[in-house]
């Protein structure tokens, strides 16, 4: 059987296929609400044939977003707002993941499009609100940018707090599974990485005490969940920068965090360079996280996912075929083309027009067998 489309059950939960649409900011939100633009966007992956699909970051508390226009999941109106798009991605065979999320000293700036920088007056003059960004010791991001309140143990266990809120309401939007976002420069990364972390108390300078906090809050979200619920983290498996975070202190963490209850590390990278910075140590190329994920699940034996210009079904089943990982995210590849999954199917052999939504099978297998000789190849 071709990897790419087997089952993966994990806990209680059974994924279809190991296609995973991972989660991408939008910054469409409204106050914190998922709005039409969301059930559009995640619609369509609902039909588009991933087993799992994630749910962008969304912030654990209003000032943890990232920009005015993430999402959150700080009030109870935010479940009602994000049950529509669990339910649709249910009705169609396939599983949905919360990214609980908190934007540390990445707090408070612009949406992507508008900059990826702090907050202009423009910005503020348009209805965006500025506020003080949390994180691990009073470190901007870079020049220019907010400076973050350090935080006391007060903040801390307020913000361990509402992941496990958090959680608990994803539970209740009828979400499959959340994930830990401990990636991209963002809070709990902030943490793991001496590059943001100059901590001299039980919560900085040693790799154990700059994973404590982070490990706190998995071990404190992995309570508040049923037993039958998996839990993943997303990791940046390396700084790309001298003296930063490296890949062998990932492994020391994926063992940590399978210890504390994860079920799958999710291994991107990067995040403390500004978008567009170039870095030596960095060649981006196709699959070019991949061997973080095989590292850690040698290493550990922990379940993994790959992501990074994973673009072709052929490299996706090679991936899996090869034991680097258990799950393939495709990002933006599926923002270009959201029926990817049911793209691979074909070009991999596995079905004729099975991993389609019923009408649309209908309709396209009559529209093939017309086409007749006229289209040998592949559809995509």
């Amino acid at each position: 059987m071709v990897r790419l489309f087997e089952p993966l059950t994990i806990r209680g939960v059974t994924i279809p296929n190991r296609v995973v649409i991972p989660p991408m900011d939008m910054y469409c939100a409204e106050d914190g609400h998922a709005t039409d633009f969301h059930r559009t966007h995640y619609g369509k992956f609902a039909f588009g044939g991933a087993g799992l699909v994630f749910v962008e970051a969304t912030g654990v508390t209003r000032t943890g977003r990232i920009t005015n226009g993430c999402m959150g999941i700080y009030y109870d109106s935010h479940v009602d707002a994000l049950r529509p798009i669990t339910a649709q991605i249910r009705a169609m065979g396939f599983r949905s993941c919360l990214q609980l999320a908190h934007g540390g000293r990445k707090a408070s700036t612009q949406r992507a499009w508008q900059g990826n920088g702090p907050l202009t007056q423009e910005n503020l003059d348009a209805g965006d609100e500025r506020w003080q960004p949390l994180a691990p010791s009073a470190v901007p991001f870079t020049d220019g940018w907010e400076m973050p309140k350090e935080m006391d143990r007060t903040d801390m266990d307020e913000v361990r707090d509402a992941f496990v809120t958090g959680a608990h309401r994803a539970m209740d939007a009828g979400f499959d599974m959340v994930e830990i976002h401990m990636a991209h420069g963002y809070l709990l990364q902030s943490f793991l990485t001496p590059i943001a972390n100059r901590r001299t108390d039980d919560y900085g300078g040693s790799l154990e005490n700059r994973m404590r906090y982070p490990l706190e809050i998995a071990r404190a979200v992995r309570a508040a969940l049923p037993d039958d619920v998996p839990l993943f983290t997303r990791i940046s498996a390396t700084d790309w920068i001298d003296g930063g975070w490296e890949p062998e202190d990932s492994v020391v963490l994926a063992k940590a965090l399978k210890e504390a209850g994860v079920d799958v590390v999710d291994c991107s990278s990067g995040g403390n360079m500004l978008h567009g910075a170039t870095n030596s140590n960095l060649t981006r190329g196709p699959a070019y996280q991949a061997h973080f994920a095989k590292l850690l699940r040698e290493e550990t034996g922990i379940m993994t996912q790959a992501v990074g210009l994973i673009r072709t079904p052929e490299l996706a089943e090679q991936l899996l075929a090869e034991g680097q990982a258990d799950l393939i995210a495709i990002g933006r590849q599926a923002l270009f083309d959201p029926y990817w999954a049911h793209h691979a199917a074909e070009k991999l052999g596995v079905t004729d027009w099975d991993t389609w939504p019923a009408p649309y099978a209908w309709w396209l297998s009559k529209w093939k067998r017309g086409l007749g000789s006229m289209d040998e190849e592949p559809l995509v």
